[in-house]
């Protein structure tokens, strides 16, 4: 479970309708709007009032929104459509049936896997918001990343992982493609390319 201090908590449901109008969206994300999303309730407003953590000038707000989905094949798009056009930093919380799944915008939309609502955990790690927010981005976005030699900001960090990701991706579909070629020469071409980004990625780690 997600549990703030009940000072932050909200509970208020916003209409749908008038929640989409207010983005811009095309008419198919309309569509897809209404046609995935039944229901989007403001859960939390993390203020350093709210959750009694120092004040920065930095960032002064946090909001958490709950989505009811439909169904749990999603349009990504409604939910960065909103992150993107709020001038507030946002958590989702999104939820179909007896599943959750946590979301937020940082450069691009970073989810968590889908898991049983009593297994969803998200802490409030910090000692003021902008640290919260980075905790936040930590907890849902920077799954897969290893410990850096050097201390490094948020964004280097989602970076460095996304570096990460995508070598270990070009690795695996070489790798599969060395595997099944058969003219020796261009084998042992594609075989010194595996192992040229191979040593990229360990030195990346």
């Amino acid at each position: 479970m997600i549990a703030f201090p009940s000072t932050a908590h909200v509970g208020k449901t916003m209409p749908k309708e008038a929640f989409y109008r207010q983005l811009n969206l095309s008419p198919e994300l309309k569509e897809k709007f209404v046609s995935d999303v039944r229901r989007i309730t403001m859960e939390y407003d993390l203020t350093a009032e709210s959750i009694n953590v120092d004040k920065n000038d930095e960032l002064a707000e946090i909001l958490m929104l709950t989505i009811q989905l439909k169904k749990q094949e999603f349009d990504n798009r409604i939910v960065e459509s909103i992150a993107r056009q709020n001038k507030h930093k946002l958590v989702f919380l999104l939820a179909y049936e007896d599943q959750q799944q946590l979301a937020l915008y940082s450069s691009k939309l970073y989810k968590t896997p889908w898991m049983p609502a009593d297994e969803m955990k998200l802490e409030a790690r910090g000692q003021n918001i902008p640290a919260i927010w980075e905790g936040f981005v930590e907890q849902i976005a920077l799954t897969e990343e290893k410990p850096a030699a050097v201390p490094m900001s948020i964004e280097d960090r989602l970076r460095r992982q996304e570096q990460i990701v995508k070598l270990r991706k070009d690795i695996e579909k070489l790798d599969t493609r060395t595997r099944k070629e058969i003219q020796p020469k261009k084998k042992f071409e594609m075989y010194q390319q595996v192992q040229a980004l191979r040593k990229q990625l360990e030195e990346i780690e």
